[in-house]
């Protein structure tokens, strides 16, 4: 298995110059896709049509495009539109997001996120295949009944939009492997990650899919140093964040990923106090190989066993984000990646 990698639109404080050059330059370095999120800022496409103007083949995929803000004929359209601008350069990553930012946010209900996600995607298929907008699906008509719309075909050339889901959920999972072109991990361990690939792979098995024709994208940051310990401690913060904040004590999928994962208890008093308003003692709570096992961090030596690590678990597609102050330190840093990731692609028997 070869893998590859990606990484995301390496914008920082606006600086649109220098994501330009980031996208330029990871392109030379031989990076397979650039990734483009939206939370509550920026949306998720506008980035990759600027990035689009820099590049010639690197990969532009949304990572994800919240279900929620767009209706299905919406993202169908701006999914054909940027797949006819970047020469089908474009991949159309999905994910329902949270209740927290769906309904917060966006002011749209968080129901039925599951039928949603799934019936959003077969309009999507339908409409760029070029088919008429004819659909009853359970949350999703088209036309709507009893009114005035008519089923309507789109009016630019049909493409196959490559699809890939940011899925946690037992179900959304095996839909992924049914229908889905790839899959965006969060909240991955490549030691335990096993139990959200074997979802996948039943989902694709149940199509009559085999689980290879899936690129399964997971990854973290990478940092150089021989003294790991600060890098450690640096980044439990960010896990303490992702258990207690990333969601409502009641609905956090992220934490709920790490429960499946075997980490109940830990995530539980990591939420207690969180709550509580004890953030440092929180973070103090997350233990070491946490962060080691879902990052790539140290010498040379241990960043590659953690590429092996994740190949092993199944990962074809590595979504990194190399660390540096600056531009040119994280794209030295990306480039040292880069080598280890050839070389470990070379040793077969790994």
């Amino acid at each position: 298995m070869t893998i590859k990698v990606s990484v995301g639109t390496g914008l920082h404080n606006e600086d649109w110059n220098s994501a330009a050059i980031w996208a330029s330059e990871v392109e030379r370095l031989g990076v397979d896709t650039i990734w483009s999120a939206e939370t509550w800022g920026f949306d998720a496409t506008s980035p990759l049509a600027f990035l689009a103007s820099h590049t010639n083949k690197i990969n532009l995929g949304t990572g994800i495009m919240q279900i929620g803000a767009r209706s299905p004929a919406n993202i169908a359209m701006t999914a054909l539109s940027l797949a006819s601008m970047t020469n089908n350069r474009f991949i159309l990553g999905l994910g329902t997001s949270g209740p927290q930012v769906i309904e917060g946010w966006h002011g749209v209900n968080f129901d039925l996120p599951y039928t949603r996600l799934k019936e959003t995607i077969e309009i999507i298929k339908l409409i760029s295949s070029g088919e008429r907008s004819d659909y009853k699906g359970k949350k999703i008509q088209l036309p709507l009944p009893n009114g005035e719309g008519v089923s309507l075909r789109s009016s630019v050339s049909k493409r196959k939009i490559p699809i890939y889901l940011a899925t946690l959920g037992p179900r959304s999972l095996r839909l992924t492997g049914a229908i889905a072109d790839g899959w965006l991990a969060s909240s991955f361990l490549p030691e335990s990650g096993q139990i959200f690939i074997d979802d996948i792979k039943n989902g694709a098995e149940q199509s009559k899919r085999e689980l290879k024709e899936i690129t399964l994208c997971a990854g973290g940051v990478i940092e150089f140093n021989d003294d790991i310990e600060p890098m450690i401690q640096a980044r439990k913060p960010g896990f303490a964040f992702e258990i207690g904040a990333m969601g409502s004590p009641q609905t956090n999928y992220y934490r709920n990923a790490y429960n499946r994962q075997g980490y109940s208890e830990l995530t539980a008093s990591v939420l207690d106090l969180w709550l509580a308003g004890k953030r440092d003692e929180a973070a103090h709570l997350i233990p070491d190989d946490f962060v080691t096992r879902s990052n790539f961090l140290g010498t040379d030596e241990m960043v590659k066993n953690r590429i092996y690590a994740y190949k092993k678990a199944g990962v074809n597609n590595l979504r990194v984000n190399p660390a540096g102050k600056t531009l040119k330190e994280r794209l030295d840093t990306l480039g040292r990646f880069m080598d280890l990731v050839k070389s470990a692609n070379m040793e077969k028997n790994n």
